[in-house]
């Protein structure tokens, strides 16, 4: 099977990346990525879902959706991959260019090449879940059947 290796925004298939500058509209509001939108969700508290929505950066939008002073849901770890779904679908299903690059690597395994994560990403050796990349996929094949049932992609 052939794998295709992303994770820095810079470098081919980047797009895929929820640090990636592609905004969403999702639950009434417009945020600046899907690491926004991803990060928020951790928060019951509205002050510290609006300090995450306008975090000038992807990666400041993570440093306060990990930040531990700030208490999560209770349900995070049970409902994080439905979240992570929710945010991935709007972001594929309102840039079209995304969603194209995504049904093109048809047959391929997506993998979040990090060490800095092993749920989400394979943990730089291969030993990490690679959650995102198997949602991806799960995404990918969903666009793909879309389109032999004739629905619109």
């Amino acid at each position: 099977m052939n794998t295709i290796l992303f994770y820095s925004v810079s470098e081919p298939y980047g797009c895929f990346s929820n640090f990636a500058r592609y905004p969403i509209k999702l639950d009434g509001d417009v945020w600046a990525t899907s690491e926004h939108y991803f990060q928020a969700a951790k928060f019951l508290n509205e002050s510290d879902r609006q300090a995450v929505q306008s975090a000038k950066s992807s990666l400041m939008a993570a440093r306060i959706g990990r930040d531990r002073r700030r208490p999560i849901r209770a349900d995070w770890n049970t409902i994080k991959d439905e979240v992570m779904m929710r945010a991935l679908r709007a972001k594929f299903d309102q840039h079209s260019e995304l969603r194209e690059i995504l049904i093109s690597t048809q047959g391929a395994e997506l993998i979040e090449h990090t060490k800095n994560d092993s749920y989400w990403g394979d943990g730089g050796d291969g030993s990490g879940r690679n959650q995102l990349g198997k949602l991806l996929v799960q995404l990918r094949n969903d666009y793909i059947e879309q389109a032999r049932e004739g629905g619109v992609v």
